[in-house]
């Protein structure tokens, strides 16, 4: 199974609802094995990430109020995303188109003052 992100902003009732996304190459997240193994690895705590690691074991959900503490971490951690492929055992283009869809959700959100959802 995928492991997907999508952009999300809330409406005037505090629901939220979920925006146009690009093609769903471009929301791919990972699959259900990077959770642990990539995003919640020892490899990526170690570059003191407290968003990705949510995903082991959860969804993540980044309000609109975290965006840019979200890409500030996703910032700090793109100089790392080789070293952190070839330590839990992905391919280094892998990791990072995966980690540029999940960036590219994050400015659309900020854009739109929404939030995004990996899962």
């Amino acid at each position: 199974m995928s492991l997907l992100v999508h952009t999300f902003v809330y409406d005037a009732d505090g629901g939220y609802h979920f925006l146009e996304d690009p093609e769903y190459g471009d929301t791919l997240a990972g699959f259900e094995g990077t959770r642990a193994r990539l995003w919640g690895s020892a490899a990526i705590r170690a570059l003191d990430s407290r968003f990705f690691p949510r995903l082991d074991g959860e969804d993540l959900y980044v309000e609109r109020d975290e965006i840019d503490d979200f890409l500030a971490e996703c910032e700090a951690i793109r100089p790392h995303l080789n070293h952190l492929a070839g330590q839990c055992g992905y391919d280094a283009e892998y990791v990072t188109e995966r980690f540029g869809n999940i960036v590219a959700a994050a400015l659309r959100a900020k854009a739109e003052a929404g939030g995004i959802v990996v899962w």
